[in-house]
């Protein structure tokens, strides 16, 4: 019976997707949903796209092994991501009308600008989707065994792609208000039964105390304490400037929704992200058994935890809820993290080849690059070790060396220029690479442990204060309102 739904759910899914081609008739149909989202559906996708497969499956398990100090990225960095975009950038987002975060760096710094920083943020999807895939392949390798993991990961991988690459932005909106709704539902009702097997949520939550868990400052080294504080500044500063967010922003149908629905989206995050939490550390009461995969060589066995205990020791409805809700979260993340880089490749990256492209070609053009992109992950899925926590948080080190400072201070100072741009990229660039042959985590020189993307970002402060406050080498890219407006038509469909 659980296979079957699982197939049915699949199939569901694909259904959907296909159905929201029907409403896919430009590429700002397929990137951002026509800028026509009411609240619930933006809610839902800035949502269901941030609670993926690393919080149900690694998140929750790395919390059950070390507790709160050791998820000091996910899930307090990337909640508190969504609520500075919410306050300090939705609005300008918004206002801009443009279809990708890329077109923010050319208008503001030039072309030059926007293509770095656009391959920048592409690349830091290559982890995210990656992690979403593992998972994928993680959950139907569990259910079929006979398959194997990689053999699990190319159909996983298969499947999100052809509904992502129907419908677009479309099908990410309509499938995210289904699945947070699966996802919701099911994790809390799989969180009490575990609960109740527990001996009841107080026991949970008492033996969680008593060992420690919820200390979340129990760091009594300087090395521990740099760890968690880099690991807190790279997910919430690094995963601002990101086409995902800023998809889920301008799809909004106005300024308001666009702020509301992402605030809304930040704090029920951080909120719910605690019962996937909360399920693994009871699977560790229930059978401490369980507690075993946190010994093995390969960091990648901690995430079979819930899954492995679902499988093996509840009942058949709880199962199809918990497979259920896992499904959802992976499906919802993935989708997005499919659509977000290839809407930047092909707007920011392609364009000066594509310029003569009518809207018809753009939009194949943008799906042709979504297979590449989905290819891309899907081997690196395949080949490596990590845990999804790492390699989502590997993605973010990009964006937050790279394109968080020229997009603040393009933001909010004013004498912030391309040649400020420029200086403080290479300069965050070549700190961050060269602290990653020094860098120690455990060291006994404090200045050793910090981690190098914080190097970087450091870096990249002082280039852009240097290069914006020197005499201009390199000339300031004054914004083009011809090309502007030629964007905007565009967006508006004009």
């Amino acid at each position: 019976m659980l296979i079957a739904c699982v197939i049915v759910y699949m199939a569901a899914t694909v259904a959907v997707g296909i159905y929201a081609s029907r409403r896919v008739h430009d590429a700002k149909d397929f990137m951002v949903a026509g800028r026509s989202l009411p609240l619930y559906m933006n809610f839902a996708c800035v949502f269901a796209t941030w609670f993926g497969a690393e919080t149900v499956l690694s998140v929750s398990a790395k919390f059950a092994h070390k507790g709160l100090g050791a998820v000091s990225g996910d899930p307090f960095g990337a909640s508190l991501c969504l609520v500075l975009v919410a306050f300090f950038f939705a609005r300008t987002f918004y206002r801009l009308e443009l279809l990708t975060i890329g077109d923010y760096y050319h208008v503001r710094y030039g072309k030059l600008v926007e293509v770095i920083t656009s391959l920048g943020i592409a690349s830091s999807y290559l982890g995210w989707t990656s992690a979403q895939l593992s998972a994928l392949g993680l959950v139907i390798n569990v259910l079929f065994p006979q398959i194997t993991l990689n053999e699990s990961i190319l159909i996983g991988a298969v499947i999100v792609t052809v509904y992502t690459l129907f419908g677009g932005m479309w099908s990410v909106a309509l499938t995210d208000v289904i699945q947070t709704a699966a996802i919701v539902v099911g994790l809390i009702i799989v969180a009490v039964l575990m609960g109740n097997r527990a001996g009841g949520i107080d026991v949970v939550f008492a033996a969680a105390q008593k060992e420690g868990k919820l200390n979340l400052f129990p760091h009594v080294t300087t090395a521990a304490w740099l760890t968690f504080i880099g690991e807190f500044i790279t997910m919430s500063l690094g995963s601002i400037p990101q086409q995902d967010v800023f998809q889920r922003v301008t799809s909004a149908k106005n300024e308001r929704t666009a702020f509301i629905g992402t605030l809304m989206g930040g704090l029920f995050y951080f909120g719910f992200a605690f019962v996937p939490m909360f399920i693994a550390y009871s699977a560790t009461i229930i059978d401490p058994a369980y507690a075993a995969h946190f010994q093995s060589d390969d960091t990648r066995e901690v995430q079979k935890i819930l899954p492995s205990l679902i499988l093996q020791d509840t009942p058949i409805w709880c199962q199809v809820l918990f497979f259920g809700a896992v499904l959802s979260a992976i499906l919802s993340t993935a989708s997005g993290t499919l659509l977000a880089p290839a809407s930047v490749l092909t707007e920011n990256v392609f364009q000066p080849f594509t310029a003569h492209f009518n809207d018809r070609t753009m939009l194949w053009l943008v799906r042709c690059t979504l297979i590449g992109v989905s290819v891309a992950a899907t081997a690196i899925s395949v080949s490596t070790k990590s845990t999804m926590y790492e390699m989502v948080e590997s993605g973010y080190k990009v964006t937050l060396v790279v394109a968080f400072v020229p997009l603040v201070c393009g933001i909010y100072w004013k004498r912030s220029s391309t040649q400020g741009a420029i200086f403080s990229i290479v300069f965050g660039v070549l700190a961050w690479i060269g602290t990653e042959y020094v860098y120690a985590e455990e060291s006994d020189q404090w200045w050793r442990c910090i981690q190098p993307q914080l190097y970087g970002l450091a870096a990249s402060f002082a280039g852009m204060a240097a290069g914006s406050l020197l005499p201009p080498f390199i000339k300031h890219a004054q914004p083009n309102a011809a090309e502007l407006a030629k964007k905007r038509r565009a967006l508006m469909g004009h």
